[in-house]
């Protein structure tokens, strides 16, 4: 009867039964043991989230330099740089304040009179071309009768006097027809080559231009200047 109920019970309950109480304390270590096992092995497996990389900051932009003000009262010079070049001139005539000047290369007859303290009361400015640009060296004369304005000095060459060259900068075809040697057509020359080239920086460009060779350069040289 016992061994009937034996086999009629359900598998666990025939194992539980027949097992020593020392064969089902191993047991339960074995299974302890395997279910450690099994939690380990998922909990190293498990997925981890993925930090994602910081994006770089784009760098900021540099700051523009401010722009240089002009002072007070006064136009920016035109093409006076960041070089610190500059030109001398020596302004006379009807001024406040005649004398040498240094000025920003680029410096117009305007700066400089500005800087002479501005033209006397009562002076001639009719055909002063304020916005000619200075060359180093030269001489602006203002208001001075029988001159061209911002020119060379009175009795200067081609003005019917001796002693002061004429400036090739200023003067006026009349004028430089007065040369030894210039007609017409040649100081129409020279007058187009002053204005398509922006002036004459030195005498020895006057070689430049059509119709002068060197012999006649050689007459003209003491008696211009730029």
């Amino acid at each position: 009867m016992a061994a009937l109920l034996r086999d009629r019970a359900p598998v666990w309950v025939q194992t539980r039964c027949g097992l020593e109480p020392r064969a089902l304390a191993a047991l339960t270590v074995v299974l302890l043991l395997a279910a450690g096992l099994a939690g380990g092995y998922f909990w190293t497996g498990r997925p981890e989230p993925v930090r994602a990389p910081e994006l770089v900051r784009a760098a900021a932009p540099m700051p523009a330099a401010p722009a240089t003000k002009p002072e007070p009262g006064k136009a920016p010079v035109p093409g006076a740089g960041a070089s610190g070049a500059r030109v001398v001139v020596d302004i006379g005539g009807k001024v406040r304040r005649p004398g040498v000047l240094t000025l920003p290369a680029g410096s117009r007859v305007a700066d400089a009179l500005r800087a002479a303290g501005g033209a006397e009361p009562g002076a001639d400015l009719t055909g002063v071309n304020r916005a000619r640009v200075l060359f180093d060296g030269e001489q602006v004369l203002v208001g001075v009768p029988g001159m061209p304005a911002g020119g060379a000095g009175p009795g200067g060459a081609g003005t019917g006097g001796t002693g002061v060259p004429l400036s090739l900068n200023t003067a006026t075809a009349e004028q430089l027809d007065g040369l030894p040697g210039v007609g017409p057509v040649l100081a129409q020359h020279i007058v187009d080559h002053r204005t398509e080239h922006g002036g004459f920086r030195s005498v020895g460009e006057l070689r430049e231009v059509n119709g002068i060779g060197e012999r006649r350069f050689a007459d003209l040289e003491p008696l211009v200047r730029p």
